[in-house]
């Protein structure tokens, strides 16, 4: 949608921008097979993704090098831009969310004791509980217990049973959806009343699915919600859905979006367009007024923006409740910090797509070409084939 738009004003320099997407089947290795063929074959002058942190990272060691710049729209592990100065990406990182839901739990929900269930064999699960409770005891709050499982488990009880003793005012499992929408249940089941907290790898359709009413009154941090009342967010989203026939654009669509726009524009602004221009104008976006808020890159090529708190209500819907910003960035002018109207109900955001397509050449806008564009999002390790929940 993002080509179209800029190919239907004209394009980049008077040329149109055309898409090469290849299938990387959510395998690291080919993920840098797929970079390496992109950069020596194709000759392209930048790459959109990887979705998946360690996907990207795998890229990364091929774009770097190379001096390609490459943008991952929803890559949230710190090390991806460690790889160089040529990696960007369009999301905040893991370690914003565990302060994003430590300010939200305890400036507006006004609690004081949490505990944690963590995955112990997920580097995002340990990052996200360690920087929640890092913050939680800065703002005065206190972890009253940590208790952890290895992905596969099913049986979470022994663990809700002991935290339950602690009498905390909320549990905070930044776990995937799989594992949460399970704990949740046994929560409830061993007597546990207080809400679940989250981030972003509880951001499917099958959460509500495998855990029911039982999430009810739980709170996670994302990227962005359809019922953020921004009107730059419900542009996007009626633009959005007129083009792909209603569907409403989950938080990768919005990344997705953003990612491009800020990659044309600074290929618009810079001399020419060799890797090292883009680059350098890729690092200086200041301001970039993005779907997913206003961008502007650190030194480590991380934006600075608000993230989103949604909670669970009846049905699945994820209800818009706030946005959080990083400490010492203000409010963008006409950006609610919170819900003035609710435009539109959201269920949980659009599955991703579980198909394996082949490597398609998408043409310039008006080109009698019928080739379509293709994605594939993959799968970390112990999610169910077809899904994508976590970057």
């Amino acid at each position: 949608m993002r080509v179209k738009e800029v190919n239907g004003a004209g394009g980049i320099k008077n040329r149109q921008i055309q898409i090469i997407a290849l299938d990387d089947q959510g395998k690291p290795e080919e993920a840098a097979t797929a970079a390496t063929r992109l950069i020596s074959s194709e000759h392209v002058v930048a790459l959109l993704g990887e979705v998946a942190s360690t996907r990207s990272m795998f890229m990364a060691d091929k774009a770097q090098p190379a001096k390609v710049p490459m943008v991952s729209p929803s890559s949230t592990n710190p090390k991806v831009t460690g790889k160089g100065d040529y990696i960007f990406r369009a999301c905040f990182i893991d370690p914003f969310q565990g302060y994003v839901m430590a300010k939200f739990a305890t400036d507006n929900l006004k609690l004081k004791k949490f505990a944690i269930l963590k995955d112990v064999r997920n580097d995002y699960s340990v990052g996200l509980a360690q920087n929640f409770e890092e913050n939680v005891k800065k703002m005065g709050g206190q972890i009253v217990a940590t208790e952890s499982y290895s992905n596969g488990d099913v049986d979470f009880k022994a663990q809700l049973t002991n935290m339950k003793a602690s009498q905390p005012d909320a549990l905070y499992v930044p776990g995937y959806y799989t594992d949460v929408g399970l704990v949740a249940r046994q929560a409830r089941e061993v007597g546990i009343t207080v809400p679940l907290l989250g981030g972003d790898g509880w951001d499917s359709e099958k959460l509500y699915e495998i855990g029911g009413a039982a999430l009810e009154g739980s709170y996670f941090s994302n990227h962005y919600s359809v019922d953020d009342p921004s009107p730059r967010i419900q542009e996007f989203v009626g633009k959005f859905k007129k083009e792909y026939g209603g569907q409403l654009p989950d938080s990768l669509a919005a990344q997705a979006y953003d990612a491009a726009g800020m990659l044309f524009e600074a290929m618009q602004k810079a001399p020419d367009l060799t890797g090292p221009n883009i680059r350098s104008t890729l690092a200086d976006t200041k301001g970039f007024h993005g779907v997913t808020g206003d961008i502007t890159l650190d030194t480590q090529r991380n934006p600075l923006k608000p993230a989103v708190v949604l909670q669970v209500a009846k049905g699945g819907k994820y209800d818009f409740v706030t946005k959080i910003y990083p400490e010492g960035v203000k409010v963008a002018a006409g950006e609610p910090s919170s819900p003035t109207a609710r435009p539109e109900g959201n269920t949980a955001p659009n599955p991703a797509p579980g198909t394996m397509p082949t490597t398609t050449r998408t043409p310039p806008v008006g080109s009698s070409s019928s080739a379509q564009s293709a994605a594939t999002t993959g799968q970390p390790q112990g999610v169910p084939s077809g899904e994508q929940p976590k970057k």
